[in-house]
């Protein structure tokens, strides 16, 4: 994989707490990067724990949280305890990872029995991307956001919807977020609506978040 973009290990994702629930206790976040998103559940005295390949980033998130494994998913998954954890949080990783099937299949085992795996996933539908495709012919690479050059899969709602199913899970919510903002790109979204009767509506959002339960 690539060197990410700095802004992946400082982000705090405020939008991104809501879909955590209040009752949760046990927490992990995977590609915690500083753990500024996870340091704001401490805040709310839940145990937090986080996964980080970056060992620099690692070890700024070693000061918030109560333990920090540094590695990818694959190296450290057998040091994480088994049906522990309430949430499970991966916040913009899953389209870093060349098998997220697999990995969501691996993180079943340390959730408990009512734990819940919530991720961020970009939306490569989003009406910027899709102006890009259908008027300019063009998919390029850039060092961020959706078409981030270390993105190995890239997500619709519905295969995001069909990602869960096959790895064993039950999608409880699933819903965009970061709306489009863009003086250019809102209006394009909009009038594009009104050409295919409103059913193109996923094109507003930059990511989808998602709450799964795993299968019984």
């Amino acid at each position: 994989m690539g060197s990410k973009a700095p802004d992946y290990f400082i982000n705090r994702r405020p939008e991104m707490l809501k879909f955590i629930p209040k009752e949760a206790k046990l927490i992990l976040e995977i590609g915690c990067g500083e753990a500024n998103f996870s340091e704001q559940l401490v805040g709310l005295k839940k145990e937090a724990w986080g996964v980080e390949p970056d060992l620099k980033s690692a070890n700024i998130a070693k000061t918030k949280l109560f333990k920090v494994l540094v590695g990818t998913l694959d190296e450290v998954l057998d040091q994480l305890p088994e049906g522990y954890f309430d949430v499970i949080v991966l916040n913009d990783v899953l389209e870093h990872l060349l098998e997220p099937w697999d990995d969501l299949k691996s993180l079943k085992s340390k959730l408990n029995d009512q734990g819940v795996l919530v991720s961020s996933i970009p939306n490569v539908r989003y009406a910027k991307n899709l102006f890009k495709m259908i008027f300019r012919k063009d998919w390029k690479y850039t060092e961020d956001l959706i078409l981030d050059r270390t993105h190995y899969r890239f997500f619709t709602k519905k295969s995001i919807k069909r990602m869960f199913q096959e790895s064993g899970y039950q999608i409880q919510k699933i819903k965009g977020i970061n709306t489009t903002k863009s003086f250019f790109y809102f209006p394009f979204a909009i009038l594009f609506n009104i050409l295919f009767l409103g059913s193109q509506l996923d094109m507003f959002y930059m990511q989808y978040a998602t709450v799964a339960r795993k299968q019984q």
